[in-house]
């Protein structure tokens, strides 16, 4: 059967529009409405397609209802290759430009591009910190709420943007004594930890922030949105087959639509029923890369080794999850980084593989073949895990030692890594 333009799941891929009926509405939801209502400082830190932008659409919408004036603006337009001077003016002009109405003293439209220039005496964020004091702030009666998408792009900029998060904490402390800022609220959201965004404690605005947890779908959120589409399609027992698309996919935002677009697609009148797991098995597992349209697994492959010091460590700690069927979840630095690859989600106190689908593409030997392409010593380290860690024959010395201690120097390895 062919999806009819009319049947939902059309929207694979950025945020779905306002009107779309698949959105499914979760706890984070109505955590950050309210939470920003209350202009609490949130953020939503996650991994890829986890419906961060469609989240902050439809929360926004909510507070421009309200009567709470709203800018956004998406890092990821800006580029990477700029100064500071010229990144904090492009910001500045991306967060004006969502108030138009805002005007002079004397009722002119006010010329921002020149109260830059003559201000540029000061630095650039200073710029930026006045500008929205003595214009947006003193010429807006109403609260504002300035939204900052793929607010991990800082993080490919070749200066330090820790003046742009210091300076966020700025605003929250001027609330003390000047009653404007209190009308001024943010939220960040994209794939990065606070960590990595901004290393010190006593200049980060996260410590005094909200963080917003986003979770996969489950069934009771899931039926409302997404099961009229399977009824619509004449799928037999629509509401059995999702709850088994939501046990392959684990609720996972993206993965959901996408299959339950799948099962449209490819359901046959002729059949006796639709076997989610046929229709997993041929057009999303078998063959895997050339079917990643729009590309989702190849991306959470590719974030392992977005930092090249940590993917040996990542690997190793992705190993264990799989080899133990989940391990104890502590927050560290390198399991947050792990969950934003997208693979592992903590449920219960545990650090789990997201779903069956990742857990079969990205297996023990995808895990094996990747290390072994990081390792030097693999084959040796290999066959000392294989003895249970006693073979001291396959153990490094000499020169082997001094070669693979260089090779570690600077990167975060497994702790088995360490102890071999």
């Amino acid at each position: 059967m062919t999806l009819d333009s009319s049947v939902p799941y059309r929207h694979l891929g950025g945020s779905l529009p306002l009107e779309d009926p698949t959105y499914v509405v979760r706890e984070a939801d109505n955590e950050l409405y309210q939470a920003l209502r209350d202009r609490n400082f949130c953020y939503v830190l996650n991994s890829r397609q986890m419906g961060k932008s469609s989240l902050r659409v439809r929360v926004m919408q909510r507070l421009q209802a309200d009567g709470i004036a709203c800018g956004v603006v998406d890092l990821s337009a800006m580029g990477t290759e700029s100064t500071p001077s010229a990144w904090y003016k492009g910001l500045a002009y991306r967060i004006m430009r969502n108030f138009r109405r805002v005007k002079s003293a004397d009722g002119s439209r006010f010329d921002w591009r020149g109260w830059w220039a003559e201000h540029d005496f000061l630095s650039p964020v200073q710029q930026l910190s006045e500008l929205i004091q003595e214009l947006l702030l003193s010429s807006t009666e109403e609260n504002i709420i300035l939204f900052i998408d793929e607010i991990d792009s800082v993080l490919s900029l070749d200066f330090s943007t820790d003046d742009f998060f210091a300076w966020i904490r700025s605003c929250y402390n001027n609330r003390a004594d000047n009653e404007d800022y209190r009308r001024l609220t943010f939220c960040l959201l994209g794939v990065a930890t606070p960590s990595d965004l901004i290393a010190d404690k006593k200049r980060t605005p996260f410590n005094v922030g909200r963080a917003i947890a986003l979770n996969g779908f489950n069934f009771t959120q899931a039926q409302s949105a997404l099961q009229p589409g399977l009824t619509q399609a004449a799928i037999p027992n629509p509401k059995h087959v999702l709850r088994d698309i939501l046990t392959w996919t684990g609720g996972q935002p993206f993965l959901t639509q996408k299959l339950c677009q799948l099962v449209v697609n490819h359901y046959s009148p002729d059949d006796a029923a639709v076997s989610v797991k046929e229709i997993v098995q041929a057009h999303i597992l078998t063959h895997w890369e050339s079917k990643d349209e729009p590309e989702h697994l190849r991306t959470i492959r590719d974030r392992f080794y977005a930092h090249p010091e940590r993917t040996n460590r990542l690997l190793g700690l992705y190993q264990q999850i799989l080899s133990q069927n989940g391990i104890k979840s502590d927050d560290s630095s390198e399991q947050r980084e792990l969950r934003l690859t997208g693979l592992a989600v903590k449920r219960q106190n545990q650090l789990q593989v997201f779903n069956p689908i990742y857990q079969q593409i990205f297996d023990a030997d995808w895990v094996s073949k990747a290390l072994a392409n990081m390792r030097p010593y693999a084959a040796a380290f290999n066959q000392w895990i294989a003895s249970d860690r006693t073979d001291e024959t396959q153990l490094l010395t000499g020169i082997s030692l001094a070669a693979a201690k260089a090779w570690a120097t600077g990167k975060s390895l497994s702790d088995q890594d360490y102890t071999y």
